[in-house]
């Protein structure tokens, strides 16, 4: 389904990023991974996907930062001869009530979540235009959509990513390049296993289906997000969430 492709994935040594890099070579593609401080964890990342036939290659790199994110996707394409797929994945939590919130926290987040998603696209962008044809996948978040108390820093920045999307869209369609959102709902990770079975289970009773969902549930969507199946799919907002948001 990607054979031949090569996908970038932002946040990828770990969680929902993880699965993603892994789909996309299940799927055929070789995979870079963007990782900010989990070297050891990108390294085994790439350790299983290169068992799977494909190559992959771990970069450390700081999204929010314009130059190295600009850098580093030169260095990608370099090294892997090209750049079909753009995942970005990458992004920072610093949850508190908004009366409590420093300034410090909220711009944290903003630039890591929103900032790090533009600088990404702004240096891939001329690549795809160029070879017209091109992936653009941003993981946002329901919270993005609906907010969510003690989160305005990640929900603005999430939100920001869905109109970020959509303007992408508009301006690289007639390029052949694609942008689309997902926005997973509760999604099991280290997060969600530390917290109290009661907390989960008031979770599990808004959830139609009565589950959390699991980074491959999102990986999958990616996949073929990400493939040509979904060749005339752009600037949509896809939920991953267990029907949570109707």
């Amino acid at each position: 389904m990607l054979t031949g492709k090569t996908a970038l994935v932002t946040g990828g040594s770990r969680g929902i990023g993880k699965a993603i890099a892994l789909a996309m070579a299940s799927a055929g593609a070789d995979v870079a991974i963007i990782y900010a401080t989990q070297n050891q964890a990108a390294q085994e990342t790439c350790e299983i996907i290169r068992q799977m036939g494909v190559k992959a290659e771990a970069y450390c790199c700081d999204v929010a930062q314009e130059l190295a994110a600009a850098q580093t996707t030169k260095n990608v394409i370099r090294d892997f001869g090209g750049l079909d797929i753009l995942v970005n994945n990458a992004g920072i939590v610093r949850d508190t009530l908004l009366p409590m919130m420093k300034e410090i926290d909220f711009t944290a987040v903003i630039e890591t979540n929103l900032y790090g998603t533009y600088h990404m696209i702004r240096s891939a962008a001329m690549h795809f235009v160029r070879q017209r044809s091109g992936r653009i996948i941003n993981i946002s978040s329901i919270v993005g959509l609906y907010g969510n108390a003690g989160q305005a820093n990640y929900a603005a920045a999430k939100a920001g990513i869905l109109g970020l999307t959509k303007s992408v869209a508009k301006e690289f369609g007639s390029r052949g390049v694609t942008c689309n959102a997902i926005a997973p709902g509760y999604i099991k990770s280290d997060m969600t296993d530390a917290l109290p079975q009661d907390k989960v289970q008031a979770f599990l009773e808004n959830i139609p289906l009565k589950r959390l969902g699991s980074p491959e549930d999102v990986a999958a969507l990616a996949a073929f997000l990400a493939s040509d199946a979904a060749a005339y799919i752009t600037g949509a907002v896809i939920t991953v969430d267990g029907g949570l948001s109707l």
